[in-house]
């Protein structure tokens, strides 16, 4: 359902809001940091100098505990651990550097933060970003693709793994498997790990248009998208046929929304990016788990008459 116009208006004033004091924070700190500049001194006795280290690096060690228990536990609180986690080493790293810069220490801490602290932090960043985003990242469908969805012994072979070549060819002693996994691998949609076992590998394919194709492929890829919808079609209609007896095993929402045509582009590429890091969170389906189509359909929205 879509949010209430209330809600989504104080959602922007809240959102205007927010900027509105970040801009300010910014603008504020520029002057002061001339002033810190300008009268710091350069050199400062303290008395904590001890609890002061030692608590920052206490907690830096909670972080990157509490970022392995969340990552054990697949949780997408993990994201903004990591994110805190690396932010905490640059930290260290530009502390360290610069109070024992022209000691006897500045090289060991030069070369702890180049060798050690600054690419762990750049790591995590980009393990962040990755949990964040997904892996899966949209390209174009190419005859290739088209190839391997219509072909029903691969997606034979595709609805069977993780499974080894020997298990594959028992399942299926009527086809090639191992030229079938060869084509399956060649177009990225396979890979064997250490243990020998086959898995596919997630798929994220752009909506085709003709225009994009060359002439003599047109026909075979309009007739790809006529079977694909007719298909979809139908599986719409056999679930809602059946949609009281799946005992629960069904969620679903409509909604309406004004968007423009970047919005549109914008709102599919982030739901992409939620299927593919949830996806990355289970390393496989559970005992319990089920086979689930999942869609996400939008299109504008018909006329009254156009339905009648």
């Amino acid at each position: 359902m879509p949010p209430a116009p209330g809600t989504a208006s104080v959602d922007r004033v809240f959102r205007r809001v927010l900027l509105a004091i970040l801009a300010g924070i910014a603008v504020f700190l520029v002057p002061w940091t001339v002033y810190l500049g300008l009268t710091l001194p350069e050199h400062f006795d303290t008395s904590q100098w001890r609890v002061a280290w030692v608590g920052f690096d206490l907690v830096l060690l909670l972080c990157f505990a509490a970022s392995v228990l969340l990552g054990m536990r697949r949780s997408r609180a993990s994201v903004p651990m990591l994110a805190a986690t690396a932010a905490l080493l640059c930290c260290d790293a530009w502390f360290d550097v610069v109070l024992d810069w022209g000691g006897p220490d500045q090289w060991a801490s030069l070369g702890t933060a180049l060798l050690a602290e600054v690419p762990i932090a750049v790591f995590l960043m980009l393990r962040a970003r990755a949990l964040l985003a997904g892996n899966a990242r949209p390209r174009p469908l190419t005859m290739r693709d088209i190839a391997v969805h219509t072909n029903p012994n691969y997606q034979r072979l595709l609805r069977l793994m993780p499974a080894t070549s020997a298990e594959l060819r028992a399942h299926i002693p009527s086809i090639d498997v191992p030229a079938a996994l060869l084509t399956l691998t060649h177009a990225g949609y396979t890979r064997r790990t250490r243990d020998g076992r086959w898995h596919s590998v997630p798929q994220s394919t752009n909506e085709a248009k003709p225009e994009d194709f060359p002439e003599e492929d047109r026909p075979k890829l309009a007739a790809y998208l006529d079977a694909k919808y007719d298909r979809e079609v139908r599986l719409m209609a056999w679930a809602a046929e059946r949609r009281d007896t799946f005992d629960g095993w069904t969620a679903g929402s409509r909604a309406g929304i004004r968007l423009s045509h970047k919005d549109l582009k914008e709102f599919e590429a982030e739901y992409l990016e939620l299927v593919h890091r949830y996806a990355a969170r289970k390393p496989g389906p559970s005992g319990e788990a089920r086979d689930l189509a999942v869609r996400f359909y939008a299109f504008p929205e018909p006329k009254p008459a156009e339905l009648a």
